[in-house]
């Protein structure tokens, strides 16, 4: 039924003529508004691959107006971002180190990154697949605040299994000091609820999952995927 509502603005030709035969202002009446549906009936069982095409528009429409409400994604925490600083398009990964499809794309961010000098990446912590991702994530944000991300972000995901043992070693690999763990990591939870509270509204159910311009993609994608989602949010 959704899917028939969004069509109706296909064929509003259609329902123009038999308003404009009526000559008259005002609501249809019975039999003009039987024609109508009738008419759009019609064309959707003419056409019915339109109906994908309607619900993908409603679903991005949907989701851009949650992207709105969510506040400004774009803007890091700390250093817990790659590529241009003054990119003319953001992509946000919300990510969690305990997840094997985010460990796996980083070749695929770097490579964004090197084919796309005007992009840049913002990373957002979504801790939700297991204790350690908390203590990761808190970690991680930690190394954001002290410009550590970067290095912090790959040497955790190339230590393996998560665990405080490589957390501890990413952290000296990067140069983060973890003796300020205990002062910062209130303001570590903070930002951690408010990234979950985020992830709630924009319907994200896993990691990673991506916000580009005022779209919404989940999962491992291909990388001509996301350029399409970058490229589609830079001509908007």
């Amino acid at each position: 039924m959704l899917a028939v509502v969004a069509l109706i603005g296909a064929v509003l030709g259609a329902a123009g003529v038999v308003a404009y035969d009526r000559a008259s202002p005002g609501p249809l009446g019975a039999g003009d508004t039987a024609r109508v549906e009738r008419v759009v009936r019609a064309y959707v069982l003419a056409h019915p691959e339109l109906i994908p095409e309607a619900m993908q528009r409603l679903q991005d429409r949907e989701q851009g107006k949650a992207v709105a409400a969510a506040g400004d994604l774009t803007r890091p925490f700390g250093a817990a971002w790659t590529g241009n600083p003054q990119g003319d398009v953001t992509l946000v990964e919300f990510y969690d180190y305990n997840c094997g499809y985010c460990r796996a794309s980083l070749p695929l961010l770097k490579q964004l990154v090197q084919r796309d000098p005007k992009l840049r990446i913002v990373y957002r912590e979504l801790p939700i697949l297991a204790p350690s991702s908390r203590a990761a994530a808190r970690a991680s944000l930690l190394a954001a605040a002290q410009g550590r991300f970067a290095a912090f972000h790959d040497a955790l995901y190339a230590g393996g299994q998560v665990s405080d043992a490589t957390i501890a070693a990413a952290a000296a690999r990067a140069g983060v000091d973890l003796a300020q763990a205990a002062a910062f990591n209130a303001r570590a939870d903070a930002e951690i609820a408010r990234n979950l509270k985020t992830a709630g509204a924009l319907g994200l159910t896993g990691t990673p999952s991506w916000v580009v311009g005022d779209r919404v993609l989940a999962g491992a994608l291909p990388i001509e995927q996301i350029e399409a989602a970058i490229a589609a949010a830079r001509r908007s």
